[in-house]
């Protein structure tokens, strides 16, 4: 007759194991979030209101646009590159404060609108992204180590101003009437282009508009002067808002990628090769290889079993020896062998091959381990003789 044992023991984890084996990748997940919400908040603070002549930041503009009112210079902030076109003239010098974040599109409307006003174009730190398009002919290079700048050349601004902080984004250029200033490693970040009534100035770094660099050097003379040589200014500062910026034009999906993409890939690849190799188990197709010793099956029992007495480990051999015997018993009384382990499918099944049995079937097949040597050799035997009952029957 088949006794009612205890309920299974669950196995799933615990809430203890499951923070111990978690903590780790939350306190990883922790860091990083710290670390970007610590990064975002230095990158925005120290840069918001950049460039704008409303802000008084260190890296606002206000304190530039409130000299030029002073002189009788009217600014005016533009966020599209509509209104940007629509507001250039002759009496109005035009600032574009982020020229590479304008797409090629506005770009191109931007320097139609320009070439026909008469006025005066600034280009602030114009990579060639931009360059290529709103000053054809010119070239940008890189940037030069030395910020702060003699003018070293005979523009009347330049030289009025003397040194000033221009060093960035260095030019290069064949065509002929420009004014090339304030030279960083022997090419110019200051470069004057006139084109018929009117003229452009490349600037090849925008500190001389910060609200903290602005008392500094000649950086106010020089910024006064070239925006104030008109009696209007139109700041534009290029927004994502702008509908125009939209239309990306024809741009593939690898042109919205950072130029660094590649060098990235490459790296990941190489690391990805190296992490194989180190890896690596083979490094070669597989090969049988003989055993230099064949030991018999009985020999390894025996091994086994003395290392269960000398351990006194009763329980892993009990274990042992039930698990063996209900891998065998399911075949024959048709349990699958995923459920043998399991009482409630299996001692039904027994008890149904073997009506008249007395033997408790949860004792032999899922009880206790053995207290003694001699229990446990008793185990073994009612196990052996169970097996061969269900045989027989």
């Amino acid at each position: 007759m088949t006794g009612a044992g205890p309920p299974p023991t669950s196995v799933a984890a615990t809430p203890r194991q499951v923070w111990t084996r978690s903590r780790g990748l939350l306190l990883g997940f922790t860091v990083l979030l710290v670390a970007g919400i610590a990064i975002a908040a230095i990158r925005s603070g120290g840069q918001h209101g950049r460039l704008d002549p409303r802000s008084a930041d260190p890296y606002g503009s206000r304190a530039v646009s409130e000299l030029l009112a002073d002189r009788g210079v009217t600014t005016r902030v533009v966020t599209t590159t509509k209104a940007a076109a629509a507001a250039s003239g002759p009496d109005t010098t035009l600032l574009v404060t982020s020229p590479d974040r304008l797409t090629k599109k506005q770009q191109a409307t931007l320097r139609s609108a320009t070439e026909s006003s008469a006025g005066r174009t600034l280009l602030l730190a114009p990579g060639q992204p931009s360059v290529s398009t709103l000053v054809p002919g010119v070239r940008a290079e890189q940037p030069g180590h030395e910020t702060t700048l003699k003018p070293g050349c005979s523009l009347p601004e330049a030289e009025r101003a003397g040194t000033a902080d221009t060093g960035g984004i260095r030019y290069s250029t064949d065509l002929p009437g420009t004014s090339s200033c304030y030279r960083s490693e022997g090419l110019p970040t200051l470069m004057h282009l006139p084109s018929g009534r009117g003229d452009t100035v490349l600037l090849g770094a925008p500190d001389i508009l910060y609200n903290d660099r602005l008392d500094e050097h000649g950086n106010a003379s020089l910024a006064l002067q070239l925006l104030g040589s008109r009696p209007h200014l139109v700041w534009y500062l290029p927004s994502i808002s702008d509908s125009s910026a939209a239309d990306g034009g024809d741009r593939s999906f690898f042109g919205l990628i950072p130029s660094g993409w590649r060098w990235g890939a490459l790296q990941l690849a190489i690391a990805a090769v190296l992490a194989a190799l180190w890896r690596g188990r083979r490094l070669g197709p597989l090969v049988q290889e003989r055993l230099p010793v064949v030991i018999r099956a009985s020999e390894t029992v025996e091994g086994r079993a003395r290392l269960y007495s000398k351990a006194k480990a009763r329980d892993r051999a009990a274990k042992a020896l039930r698990s063996a015997t209900r891998a065998r018993l399911a075949p024959l009384v048709g349990v699958p062998l995923a459920r043998a382990h399991t009482p409630e499918p299996l001692l039904p099944a027994i008890s149904a091959r073997l009506p008249a049995t007395s033997v408790d079937l949860y004792d032999v097949l899922f009880g206790p381990p053995p207290p003694n040597d001699t229990a446990l050799i008793a185990l073994a035997d009612r196990l052996d003789a169970l097996e061969g009952e269900v045989r027989t029957s």
